[in-house]
């Protein structure tokens, strides 16, 4: 029996973080693979979102991205960022590295000027090989919501095991090439408050990024509907607060609203 791979999907994201870029998302539209369960996800919870179809394989992936460049640079608009996120975990790919390296050389081929980004949950980075691939790209872009092994369990529900302190000194083995953005929110889930805006969340945050020395911060709160429907947006004068407190240790920050 022959299998039918699926092709990977393309689209504009149009994220408060990196503006309008080509959207490359490795999963098939019809499911998720993450390693995060994140009780603020649009794409819904993961276990309810498995996919119904194999994943594209790399030669699919560089085939459909070569074609899409194409068009892209006779029809336009050429793209100042080619962003990896969308439907699921990038660096869960089997072949992530491999496709990393097929989409820089694609950039250079056809868009020398633009971008690669890969929006990560930071999860696989302990790899080498995953974290030589993401070395590699233009941002790297990791997230990293609190250091609160409780609330990440609670928010971020992550599958398998989870080590906040791991995670931090794989961050930190960046030697600074990776920006970290992270997901401020209030409101309750299953009776229990999600507000991680206090100092009591937020300074014992700062001191870990300050050890991790990004070259960027992100900060930016809820935009779209959640699948838990009791969360609520951070004020746009909590964001600046943070936002300034991070500015303040010398480390670049953008506030998405």
């Amino acid at each position: 029996m022959t299998i039918i791979y699926p092709s990977p999907i393309f689209g504009p994201v149009h994220s408060r973080r990196l503006g309008v870029s080509l959207g490359i998302n490795l999963l098939p539209a019809d499911g998720k693979v993450c390693s995060f369960d994140c009780i603020y996800c649009e794409c819904g919870f993961n276990a309810e979102h498995r996919p119904r179809l194999p994943i594209p394989t790399r030669e699919e992936v560089g085939k459909a991205l070569e074609a899409k460049l194409q068009d892209m640079q006779l029809n336009g608009p050429a793209p100042d960022v080619l962003t990896f996120a969308g439907n699921g975990e990038p660096t869960l790919h089997p072949h992530f590295p491999e496709i990393i390296a097929d989409t820089l050389a694609l950039r250079d081929k056809y868009f020398p000027n633009a971008k690669v980004s890969v929006l990560s949950n930071a999860t696989m980075i302990g790899k080498p090989e995953v974290r030589d691939a993401l070395a590699k790209v233009d941002n790297n872009i990791l997230k990293l919501d609190t250091i609160d092994s409780n609330y990440i369990r609670l928010t971020d529900r992550p599958v398998g095991k989870y080590s906040v302190e791991e995670i931090i000194e794989n961050m930190k083995a960046f030697e600074g090439q990776c920006i970290i953005q992270t997901m401020f929110m209030k409101g309750t889930y299953k009776g229990k408050d999600v507000d991680n805006t206090s100092d009591d969340f937020v300074l014992p945050w700062l001191e870990q990024v300050k050890a991790i020395a990004p070259s960027q911060v992100m900060i930016y709160t809820i935009d779209r509907e959640t699948p838990a429907h009791d969360l609520k947006k951070t004020t746009h004068e909590e964001l600046d607060r943070i936002g300034e407190l991070v500015r303040q240790a010398g480390i670049p920050c953008s506030v998405s609203y």
